[in-house]
């Protein structure tokens, strides 16, 4: 990836609603090559996509919750069977095989700390294979980014 390619990921992902006439300005180059590199870095999956950022808060979700999940040992099709409702459950919104002590970890928002406790008794929980989770929760946000250095 070239210098150029670096500077648009990089202008993308402060400002997604960027056109490729501003954007062709500020890398210095005219609109169809900028058209043709930005093309070519979604093809490549190095821009997967365009979203909103919204405020956690503000859509009433109050809660920020870490979930440490162990797992029963299990075959793999158990395992394909959690990630599929970890996959469709809303409210968790990052989930990662971890190494060490737990499986996997999760972030989890919520509404309120028993909107937390019944997603958590009544769904992850019950997910196939877990066997125990183990929760922390933010107190506050120091730092959120979803800019990648580029």
């Amino acid at each position: 990836m070239d210098q150029i390619e670096r500077q648009i990921i990089s202008l993308l992902q402060a400002d997604g609603r960027l056109s490729n006439v501003a954007l062709a300005e500020q890398i210095g180059l005219s609109e169809s090559p900028t058209y043709r590199r930005v093309k070519q870095l979604e093809d490549l999956g190095v821009i997967q996509g365009y979203a909103a950022l919204a405020d956690q808060r503000l859509l009433g979700l109050e809660v920020t919750a870490f979930v440490q999940v162990t797992m029963e040992r299990q075959p793999d099709s158990a395992t394909d069977a959690f990630h599929a409702r970890v996959a469709a459950e809303p409210h968790i919104m990052e989930c990662h095989a971890m190494s060490g002590s737990h499986d996997y970890l999760m972030k989890v928002v919520a509404r309120s700390i028993d909107h937390f406790s019944e997603l958590c008794m009544e769904q992850i929980l019950k997910f196939p294979g877990v066997q125990h989770v183990e929760s922390s929760f933010s107190l506050k946000e120091i730092k959120h980014s979803r800019v990648l250095p580029a």
